[in-house]
């Protein structure tokens, strides 16, 4: 498995716009094959700070879901003017989990 942490920053006061376009991103991932855990966050602390907590099958798995059409659609296309930084990304190795 392997693990995703992207983070995206909201222009100051673009916040809750920001929110409903990853909310409705999230909700088109459920049919992904390997996607295994696809989690929107907001920072309580930034209220602009955004995390997305990713996990996926494999790698194969994850370069999917960054070729889909949704995600270039609405990553690349509609998330993009709302950003104030450019995102961070963090791949891990999952190396313990409860689950």
């Amino acid at each position: 498995m392997i693990a995703n942490i992207a983070t995206l920053k909201a222009k100051p006061g673009m916040e809750a716009e920001l929110a409903e376009i990853l909310k409705s991103f999230v909700a088109q991932i459920s049919d992904e094959e390997g996607t295994l855990t696809y989690t929107l966050l907001q920072s309580k602390k930034d209220p602009t700070e955004f995390i997305f907590y990713e996990v996926y099958k494999d790698k194969a798995a994850m370069e999917l879901h960054g070729s889909t059409p949704h995600f270039q659609e609405i990553m690349m296309k509609k998330i993009v003017p709302y950003l104030g930084d450019k995102a961070k990304m963090k791949f891990c190795d999952i190396i313990a989990d409860k689950g």
